[in-house]
């Protein structure tokens, strides 16, 4: 019986872990504060509804244990496998970011994760000419020892999955890891899992919604030393993740095109911004290998600690939600006006958060829920 007891505590922690997740009103900043408070998911789970009270709001919706089992059957039934924040083989670089998911689900070889990682991504609708070098550009990479990660979506993703397949490359897809899309790459997809690696937040069975392509677009950057942006127009989600990716303090790339081509605006851009000029691998590695064991995203954690043991006063709730509004404000600036520890702040900005009256925004920003 005794041999068997650390496989069944770790087979309790991994379910307490993912109802965590997949409980209401809890993202991975949250996630990660809860854990950080209270040691284990098991007392983070039983402390919610006295937070959630102390936020003002209703106790959240908290994950029935029996749906989550489901899930992690139908995981194990698709040959894939969880990879938790801050454990095991969970991508190191991702793990640096404020917001990195709690967990990944994975298909495929994970060795690959061993590798430094580039992401190249770009237009949907590429012209024949960009996914050529893209193609080209990712067989090279992945030939030299890198991991290409992209998102599987058609034109310049697609390129770049196509070039470094069977040499080493990751796709990250915004629906669970049996769902196809777009439908027309589902045997790419299919041959990434096989021979590279498939990588899914969302649970099985979760078709792609809007809101799930920029967390998509989170992982890539954040897997990533770089990241290399092959067409994309000034409004892209791929510019705006090369802004992020820059933010976290990795390396921004970018291949120059005609200026008479609407598609090569972004790029171009990027360039004038200060994005290195990419005209080959060579250019690429380059770039990135001063880089090498010495990444640190900047901000990470965006807080000074994890939220107190002790509870925050009724007049510091008062102080800290009396700052607040509708239009989202940075947590240094109210940690700077609230004139309180830091740890104090984010305990008040978690109850909020578990009572469903707080939005969390890119760059370390919240906002009250009016």
């Amino acid at each position: 019986m005794a041999d068997t007891e650390p496989a069944l505590r770790a087979e309790d922690d991994r379910l307490d872990r993912l109802r965590l997740i997949r409980s209401a009103n809890i993202g991975p900043i949250g996630y990660a504060q809860l854990l950080a408070r209270f040691g284990t998911p098991a007392a983070a789970l039983d402390a919610i509804p006295r937070l959630a009270a102390r936020g003002g709001g209703r106790v959240p919706r908290i994950a029935d244990a029996a749906g989550v089992a489901d899930e992690i059957r139908a995981v194990e039934r698709l040959g894939a496998r969880y990879l938790f924040r801050g454990q095991g083989l969970y991508p190191r670089l991702l793990g640096e970011l404020e917001d990195a998911p709690p967990a990944l689900i994975v298909r495929g070889k994970l060795t690959l994760l061993d590798r430094p990682a580039i992401a190249i991504v770009g237009a949907r609708n590429a012209s024949a000419a960009a996914c050529r070098f893209a193609r080209q550009l990712a067989h090279e990479l992945a030939g030299e020892g890198m991991l290409v990660v992209s998102g599987l979506a058609r034109g310049i993703d697609t390129a770049a999955h196509v070039g470094s397949l069977g040499f080493g490359t990751a796709g990250v897809i915004a629906s669970g890891i049996d769902i196809a899309f777009p439908p027309e790459n589902a045997e790419l997809q299919e041959q990434i899992a096989r021979d590279g690696l498939l990588i899914a937040e969302q649970p099985p069975g979760r078709e792609p919604l809007a809101r799930h392509f920029p967390s998509r677009n989170r992982i890539i950057a954040g897997m990533a030393q770089g990241r290399v942006v092959v067409e994309a127009a000034p409004r892209s989600g791929s510019l705006i993740t090369a802004r992020l990716a820059n933010e976290a303090g990795r390396e921004v790339m970018a291949v120059p095109g005609s200026p008479l081509d609407p598609r090569a605006q972004g790029c171009n851009l990027l360039i004038r911004e200060g994005a290195t000029l990419v005209q080959s691998a060579a250019d690429v590695i380059e770039a990135i290998r001063p880089l090498d064991g010495r990444i640190v995203a900047q901000g990470a954690l965006g807080y000074d600690g994890p939220p107190t043991d002790h509870d925050a006063s009724e007049s510091e709730r008062r102080i800290v939600t009396s700052l607040l509004g509708p239009v989202p404000v940075s947590i240094d600036e109210i940690i700077r006006q609230a004139d309180m520890p830091p740890a104090i702040v984010q305990t008040v900005l978690l109850e909020l958060e578990l009572a469903g009256r707080l939005d969390r925004h890119a760059g370390g920003r919240v906002s009250i829920i009016v």
